[in-house]
């Protein structure tokens, strides 16, 4: 059975593939979406019946892009996407997310305290002084349908370290808009660009990243963003007991 098969608010079988023996968890996650995600303004009323497949399972491949123990930043993180389910997934990572608005700051950390998850959560937009200075020097920044990549990445390159990527899940025309942005994503700091897709032979539709490292050097000039397709996987495991 395919994710996009069977009962509605069922799990399907590619979650525990994905999940492994955190599933329960990411269950759990989709039960909190499925009661309060319309009325607390997190997803729309059509998505109710997808949210297996539309925004935990499209949003945990993602880290197969991900190497172990890394510093993740979740730009823009609203409903918790797609960070929650990362974290999840990945309980050895370092993980942040951050949102502007308080009722869905209030949110995620309900879901991090119903769950048990390791994370912080900051209040706050990416653009802003204090925040960069906070969240700085990161590993992975990750955005889900937060803006076009040329805001995306004058907003979220300079919270990463010199080679860092900002991952942004995107749609069928995530190539065309990294062409169309090419520029603006180098004037702000961008090196190589490509979009990959996650989760191939396992989702029925696979996850389409935009990936952009951050130039060792961040000027204009310092990089010479292209399109291209690839895949990654790594794993590894812990659990952090330092926060």
């Amino acid at each position: 059975m395919t994710a996009a098969e069977g009962e509605p608010g069922r799990t399907p079988d590619v979650a525990r593939t994905v999940f492994g023996d955190r599933l329960a968890a990411a269950e759990r996650f989709a039960e909190m979406l499925r009661e309060h995600g319309v009325q607390r303004g997190l997803i729309g009323p059509r998505e109710v019946d997808r949210i297996w497949e539309r925004h935990l399972l499209n949003s945990a491949v993602l880290a197969e892009l991900l190497p172990p123990n890394c510093r993740v930043v979740d730009v823009g993180s609203g409903a918790g996407l797609p960070g929650i389910p990362i974290a999840i997934a990945r309980p050895d990572l370092e993980l942040t997310l951050l949102e502007p608005m308080a009722r869905r700051v209030a949110w995620l950390q309900e879901v991090s305290t119903e769950i048990g998850l390791d994370i912080e959560v900051v209040r706050g937009r990416a653009e802003e002084g204090p925040v960069r200075e906070r969240l700085s020097g990161q590993d992975v920044v990750t955005a889900r349908a937060v803006a076009p990549m040329a805001r995306l990445a004058k907003w979220c390159l300079p919270l990463l370290r010199p080679d860092g990527k900002l991952l942004a899940l995107k749609g069928s025309t995530a190539a065309e808009e990294l062409e169309r942005d090419a520029a603006a994503i180098q004037a702000a700091g961008g090196g190589r660009a490509e979009v990959v897709s996650c989760g191939d032979g396992v989702l029925e539709v696979p996850t389409t990243v935009v990936v952009v490292e951050r130039a060792a050097r961040s000027h204009p000039g310092a990089g010479s963003p292209r399109t291209t397709s690839g895949r990654r996987r790594d794993g590894g495991r812990r659990t952090r007991k330092d926060r």
